[in-house]
């Protein structure tokens, strides 16, 4: 038996087991060093272009929203003449940069009137909702449910005014503008439409003329600034003068009915 167990090499008593694998014993000798070195540099991959592309979709859609609230007094009072009385502005309409990081950047609205900012929109859609109830109380009519629904009606117009805008960018072929600036543009009209309430307050034979004039500044004020928009931004093809023409001149049109819609607390 002895003899029997060193011909064996040692193994008697014990199962015989079959022949290792080579490539299992360098797997399992190098596998947790490979595998962790291996998803390291995929997973900073991937973090990597995710954080890119995360950064660039943000900063072209989103923007950074502390740059619309740097706002001063005296930016808001010039800010109102200029969306109230735009015939009057007479400076250039195009924004001013200044090289941040290697790149040209926009100055922030306290430097720039031209720069869109969200102060002045938020500030005049809550005097809307404001004066609405307002009136209401006047007319016998406020309820809780009537005030949230002009509350309601107030979002929806906005968002309307959104979405045309963004859809006459793309129309125009410039898509590049960030979400922000045309939401600061959509919601300049509030500041004319509120002071065209607040009016009708005190003399209601009046809404029906400050309402229009405001209509028209503030599609002037929007045509101004969508024409620097699509004359400073990449543009995916070009279209015929004319059109762009037509295009801002029905942008311009429909604050007709859009700011007489929002207006209109009777119904």
């Amino acid at each position: 038996m002895a003899a029997m167990n060193s011909d064996l090499g040692g193994l008697g008593g014990r199962p015989a087991t079959s022949q290792a694998n080579p490539f299992e014993s360098a797997l399992y000798g190098a596998g947790p060093g490979l595998i962790r070195s291996g998803l390291g540099a995929y997973g900073e991959k991937f973090l990597g272009s995710s954080s890119e592309f995360m950064q660039s979709n943000i900063t072209q859609y989103l923007s950074n929203p502390q740059y619309y609230f740097q706002v001063n007094s005296q930016y808001v009072r010039n800010k109102l003449k200029v969306i109230l009385f735009p015939f009057l502005h007479r400076g250039h309409w195009t924004r001013i940069t200044e090289p941040v990081g290697g790149r040209l950047s926009y100055k922030p609205p306290i430097q720039d009137i031209n720069a869109p900012d969200l102060y002045i929109p938020l500030m005049a859609f809550g005097t809307y909702v404001v004066i609405a109830g307002y009136a209401l109380g006047i007319l016998g009519r406020f309820t809780p449910e009537a005030l949230t629904l002009l509350f309601t009606k107030g979002l929806l117009g906005w968002f309307l005014q959104v979405i045309l805008i963004r859809v006459l960018l793309y129309t125009l072929g410039s898509g590049e503008a960030p979400l922000l600036d045309i939401v600061a543009y959509a919601g300049y009209g509030f500041a004319g439409t509120s002071l065209a309430m607040l009016v009708r307050v005190f003399w209601n034979p009046s809404y029906y003329f400050v309402l229009p004039w405001f209509s028209i500044c503030t599609g002037v004020f929007l045509v101004k600034t969508m024409k620097r928009v699509l004359l400073g931004a990449p543009r995916s093809y070009e279209r015929h003068p004319s059109r762009n023409h037509y295009f801002l001149l029905f942008l311009a049109v429909v604050q007709f009915p859009m700011l007489f819609w929002l207006g209109n607390i009777s119904g």
